[in-house]
């Protein structure tokens, strides 16, 4: 399973309770209200778990957070692989 797969299935699962509906990769988590800042933190939480990465204080931004693409590539970024 890749990366943006596994993100979306615990996206789907901690937050929409297994209904993924229409989720698009690229919409906004924030402005969905599907991620709060306690959905953010639990989310980040995950990646570093899951993924082994370390997010830093400065990297808690929309560009790396706000969409499961924007996860994905945040993860890839970290990883030093490609997306």
């Amino acid at each position: 399973m890749s990366v943006k797969e596994q993100i979306r299935q615990f996206i789907v699962n901690e937050f929409l309770f297994g209904q993924n509906g229409t989720l698009e990769d690229s919409a906004s988590l924030l402005d969905a209200g599907i991620l709060d800042s306690m959905g953010v933190l639990q989310t980040l939480f995950y990646l570093e778990e899951t993924f082994g990465i370390q997010v830093e204080d400065d990297e808690v931004m929309p560009d790396n957070i706000d969409s499961i693409d924007n996860l994905a590539n945040f993860v890839a970024r970290k990883q030093n692989v490609p997306a």
